[in-house]
């Protein structure tokens, strides 16, 4: 259940070409309180970038707290609330057997948990939910700026 002292955190992840020049953001809100993060890839997948993008939100967060996660990445949300259970329970294995991929963001992920109350919830993309479109627009315009950009970027506010 959300109330006032929960923490939002609305995250996105997109690359140009998969795999690509990829972005990712971070939008922490809290109250009257925000802060938003971002960062670049020159050679990535879109899987890695919305995983960065949860990653990087809880990293940023100084004490446990009672967090709404909000993605429109189901990889992120089915990962964490359906298939993280079982990839653990095989050694970081698939249903399959093969191993999982991206298992350094998904362990991660999986020690961030633990630390939070953490609710996850899935938003459609680009439908009009004004909290993922900003994130949206704002991997965009990361993007946009470090086209062509060899180096990893990272950086904090809105661009």
């Amino acid at each position: 259940m959300e109330t006032e002292s929960t923490l939002r955190l609305i995250t996105d992840g997109a690359c140009r070409g998969n795999p690509g020049p990829g972005a990712w953001g971070a939008w922490l809100r809290q109250s009257e309180h925000e802060r938003v993060l971002w960062g670049y890839a020159p050679q990535t997948t879109n899987n890695r970038m919305e995983l960065d993008a949860a990653v990087q939100g809880l990293q940023a967060l100084k004490r446990p707290s009672q967090i709404l996660v909000r993605s429109d990445s189901q990889y992120l949300i089915k990962g964490m609330t359906e298939w993280l259970a079982g990839w653990q329970k095989r050694g970081w294995r698939s249903a399959g057997g093969a191993a999982v991929k991206n298992q350094e963001l998904w362990q991660a992920l999986a020690s961030l948990a633990q630390t939070h109350q953490i609710r996850w919830e899935w938003v459609r993309g680009h439908a009009g939910d004004v909290e993922n479109e900003a994130v949206d627009a704002l991997i965009n315009r990361v993007l946009d700026r470090f086209a062509g950009a060899v180096q990893e970027a990272s950086g904090e506010g809105w661009l």
